[in-house]
Formats: C-alpha cells, structure tokens, sequence
C-alpha cells in the first residue's frame, strides 16, 4: 500500500534527469506533429469500436439526418409550386394546401433534427464517459516510470481537451459531415434534374470555391498547429506555477513569472488571432462566390423566363436552391479543420491508451502471506540506459529486522525502497521477499503487506478518518481512533473544529506538514503492514513529536521488518542494523558503534552530518 507522498526519493523521479526522456514519453514526438488526416483509418476503426454499443441511437440519428435533409431539399421546391401553379393561376384552395404542406413539412424537419440531435449528443455524451473511465483507469495502473516521463499537465489535456475534441468529433463532426454531403449531393441532382443548362452554368464556380478552399487548408493546418503548441505551453506554465507558487511566493519570483507567462500568453494570443483571422478570410470569400452564383441564376435564368422557357417560381426555387448548395460548403470547409484536430487527439488518447504497463503483475501471480524477509541479489537498476543507480546490490533484511539505509544523496537509498514495493522492477539480477520472486506475486498480496511513509504526505479530499482509512475503506471508528492515538495524532484531531470528521482540504493545506505527515503514519499504523518503510518519514516533525512516534513505533515494529531511511540520528541508532550506500552499491554494514569504530563512509557521514547537531 502507498501511504505517503507524492514524490518518490529516486533521483530521476518527477524532475531529474530521467525526467522527458525514454520510451513511452507522451511529448512532443505527437504534439508537434501536423494537425493530422482528415480521415485516419486507425482512430477511426478504433472510435468504431466505442460506437458499438449504441447501434440503435446511430440508427435513429442517421433516419433523423436524412429526413431532416429530405425536408430542407422539399422547402425551395415548395416555394416554386406555390407560384407557378397558385399564385401565378389565383388558386386561393391550392395556396392554403401548399401552405399547410410547407408548415407540415417544417414540423417534419423540426421532428427529424429533435430526433437527431437527441441521439446524438447521447451518444457522444456515453463516448465521453467510458473513454474518460478507461483512461483513468489506465493511468491508474500505469508504473511510475510513466509518470517519471510524462509532465502532469500534458497527461491531463489528453484525458480533458482530447477527449472532448473525439465526443466533438461525434456528435458535430461524422454524421453532420455525412448529412452535409448528403445535401450538397441532393441539391446537385436536383439542379440537373430541374434545369441542365443553368445548373451547369451556376456550377461553373466550383473551380473558383475548390482553388480557394485548397489555399485555405493548407494555411490552415500550420495555423492551427501553431494554437495547439501555444495552448500546451501556457497549460505547462500554469501548472508549473500553480504547483510551486510557495517556491514562487518565498523566492518573490512573482513578477518575473508574470513576464514569461505574459510572453507566453502572448504567442497564444497571436496563434488564435492568426486563426481568426485565417477563419474571417475564408467566409467572405464563400459569400461572394454564392453573389456571383446567384447573379448568374439571376442573369441566364431571367433570361430563360423572358423567352418562356423558365417559369417565375421555378428561377426562384432555383434561386433558393443555390444558397442551400452552398450552406453545406460552408459547414464541410469548417468541419475539414475539427476533423483534422480530432483525428490527431485522437490518436493522442489512443497513445495513452497503449502505452504498455511496464510494470505488470503475471498472469500466474501468487497470492501468500508475507513474513517479511527481502533479498536483493547481484540487483541492478537504471531509470535511463547506461545511468544505473544500483551495481550488482546484495542485500539480505531477515523478517522482524530494522535495517537503517544511509549514504550520500543519489546512493540509491528511495530506489531500493521504490524496488521493494515493485514500483519498478530490477533491471538485472533479483529480488524476493520470502523466497518467492517479487515478479512471482501479486500487487495485491505484496501491497498489502507493505506499508510506505514519505518524507512529503500526500493527503486526499475527504475528512481526516477518511484519510487514515485510506488504505482499509472498512475499518470501525475505533479502529481509526486506536491507530492515530499510537502515533500520536489522536490530541491534535481532537482539537479540530469537527474532530475525525474534519474536512480536508486539496493536499490537506488546512493541516501543518507535521500533521499531515503524523496522518500518514496512522495511515500506515491502522493498514498493520509486515513491512514498513520510512522514507525521512519523521524529517518534517519537531522533536516532541518525534519521541511519541519513536515509542509508538517501537511497539509497532515488533515483529515487523523495517526499511528506514532517516538522517536523524535518533532513527538510526534504533536500528538493528545500519546499510551504508554508495554509487549504487553496498559498502559498508553493521550497528551504529561498529560503523563509527571502522571509521568509514559512516562515521564520515555521521561527522559531517550528525555530531555536529547532536553536541549542541
């Protein structure tokens, strides 16, 4: 089980150089790419498949698509029959039925886009849902090595701005493209089917709108590329600043973090203003091209009325026509640039989505009850190839025995903790705990034995019993109360406006670092772990506290192996043995007055560090 923080003490984790580097890395290798295909035969057989489960809605959404074009083409005709055979006669029985056919084929319509829509925005809306829910459960069970690789922000706009740009692409983009073209193609047969030689004239402007829309897309997709990469920075920068705005506020670094936000802010600013811009270009040009269409109908088809071979209400309807031959021209050209946007997050979220579970638990896992011994043999581990942190370690920790990790920063000291709880696996060699090969078990039998205190607590939203519980969802009021009075929270939740039952806030900043670190120990306590690892669990507690938790601990150890990595001396010389580190490596093993008496690494250390506080 995790108890601790959100950090891990490795020297690659969340900002070393491992950090942006290495397979399974989200970055820039997809987002600076082009914006995409317009169709990508890959996320779409896969968009397919999330489809499936709503057969019946698609089919109710592409009846209501075709009968609410087949109502749009019927209203121009409409129009025409109107004139020609009632006004034009004074056949005052005949207008009043065409009107109540226009009405009634206008409640059509109304029924048949209702219809659509509705189903729809269902069915986007369910894609939404189960890809946000696979996504998260992916991550969930993606390894710490991903995360070492991947920036928090760039992760979040996959699981957010991606996916709404896939449900987008569902529920405006595929069947409103298909509708589209089901209209432009109808409006065409029906202008050659009613008058051949001005339809084609009329057509003669396609060449025009095609050269036009070609030198906007290609303008296009480096504009909106450009939006994209400016919209990732400033996401970066704000998280960033957000999730160090005490470092930012302590060093007065506002002013200046304002200045490069503003710079960057800026370059978004003019990307989108670049689009606008590109986006208000294309639209005036559409509309005088649908001018000189229609000027055109207007021109040869008065022509033909005047020579009796056009009927007044039939140029009319001819008329309308040409605006809905356009309409869908305007929709397809905007819809061109959401599908190349959704083809590219989609492929983006389908890439979080296969990125492989680096460290999976086998399919013949066992489950066992753990005692407690760890053996590390010949074991090896890099975050980066050719940077190892740990060199062929032997290292054996008997069941019941506290063993104390010291050496200098960088050593290795969260890495071989990080491996006991198989956050990563060992690179070469081995690790087994009772014998049974790490590899060999399940997650949920090894982490239920293992119980991790960080030097950074992490707590999550809920109230104070909520967060001790977090490990043991199940576990009675009493039970709760016993664990935080053995380390010697219990006086300080009482103190608290609701007592156990007070809220906490995001990252628990209603709490000292003192009392949050003293709830996750109780954590730890109340999920009655075999193995107990403390990494500078007590660092952030002041020296009473400290005392209380060193006698609750000392009753909660019995009988449990501990793995413990502290600079307080207190913490040290309590343990059974003392594993000195270096480089990777295993130097120097035995109690506190054998190390300090063979006058190496650790009594080095101990000078430096130690006996200089200790004699104050």
């Amino acid at each position: 089980m995790y108890h601790g923080g959100g950090g891990f003490g490795g020297p690659y984790h969340g900002g070393g150089p491992g950090v942006g580097a290495g397979a399974g890395r989200l970055g820039s290798a997809l987002d600076d790419r082009e914006l995409g295909r317009v169709y990508d035969p890959k996320v779409f057989s896969r968009l397919v498949a999330y489809l499936a489960p709503y057969k019946l809605l698609l089919v109710l959404g592409f009846v209501g698509m075709v009968v609410s074009s087949a109502s749009s083409l019927i209203t121009p005709w409409l129009v025409g029959v109107a004139i020609d055979r009632f006004i034009a006669t004074g056949d005052l029985a005949g207008l009043d039925f065409i009107a109540l056919v226009f009405v009634g084929n206008a409640l059509l319509g109304w029924a048949s886009q209702y219809m659509e829509l509705r189903a729809i925005a269902h069915i986007g809306q369910g894609v939404l849902f189960t890809l946000k829910a696979r996504m998260f459960g992916h991550l969930q069970r993606l390894s710490l090595s991903f995360y070492d690789r991947n920036e928090v922000g760039r992760i979040m706009s996959r699981v957010q701005n991606d996916v709404e740009q896939l449900q987008d692409l569902i529920s405006n983009g595929i069947l409103a493209t298909v509708g589209d073209s089901l209209v432009l193609v109808g409006v065409v047969v029906v202008l050659l089917s009613m008058n051949l030689r001005l339809a084609l004239i009329t057509m003669s402007v396609i060449p025009l709108l095609a050269l036009v829309v070609v030198w906007w897309q290609t303008r296009a997709r480096g504009v909106f590329l450009r939006v994209r990469q400016a919209i990732a920075v400033v996401n970066a920068g704000l998280q960033e600043n957000i999730s160090g705005v005490r470092v930012i506020q302590s060093l007065t670094r506002e002013r200046v973090n304002l200045e490069r936000f503003d710079a960057v802010n800026e370059a978004h600013l003019e990307a989108n203003l670049s689009a606008g811009r590109l986006g208000a270009a294309i639209q005036p040009v559409v509309e005088i091209l649908v001018a000189l269409a229609t000027a055109l109908v207007i021109v040869f088809g008065g022509a033909q009325v005047l020579a009796g071979e056009l009927k007044v209400g039939a140029l009319i309807a001819f008329t309308l026509y040409i605006q809905r031959f356009f309409d869908p021209i305007r929709s397809l050209t905007q819809q061109y640039t959401q599908m190349q946007r959704a083809m590219a997050s989609g492929e983006r979220v389908f890439e979080v989505l296969d990125a492989p579970v680096e460290v999976a638990e086998s399919p013949q896992a066992q489950e066992v009850k753990l005692k407690g011994e760890i053996r590390f043999r010949q074991a090896s581990f890099e975050y980066l190839p050719g940077l190892p942190v740990l060199q062929d370690l032997d290292l054996h920790i008997r069941p019941g025995e506290t063993v104390a990790l010291v050496g200098p920063t960088g050593a290795g000291k969260s890495t071989l903790v990080n491996l006991i709880a198989r956050f990563y696996d060992v690179t070469r060699g081995s690790l087994s705990l009772d014998g049974h090969e790490v590899r060999d078990l399940s997650f949920g039998s090894l982490r239920r034995h293992i119980a991790m205190v960080l030097q950074d607590p992490f707590l999550f939203t809920g109230t104070v019993r909520d967060n001790i519980r977090y490990g043991r969802p199940g576990a009675g009021a009493d039970e709760v109360e016993a664990a935080a009075q053995a380390v010697g929270a219990h006086d300080f939740i009482m103190r608290l406006e609701r007592g156990y039952d007070t809220p906490v806030q995001e990252r628990g900043v209603n709490l000292s670092v003192g009392q949050r670190q003293l709830l996750s120990l109780a954590r730890a306590v109340l999920a009655d772990p075999q193995i107990l690892i403390l990494d500078e669990a007590t660092a952030n507690i002041d020296t009473q506290t400290e005392l209380l938790i060193q006698k609750a601990l000392a009753k909660l150890l019995t009988g449990r192996t501990a793995v413990v990595i502290a600079h307080r001396l207190s913490t040290i010389r309590g343990a059974d043995r003392i594993v000195v580190l270096e480089g990777g490596r295993v130097v120097e093993e035995g109690t506190h007055g054998e190390l300090l008496a063979r006058g190496g690494l650790y009594a080095h250390l101990y000078t430096m560090n130690y006996a200089a506080p200790a004699g104050k």
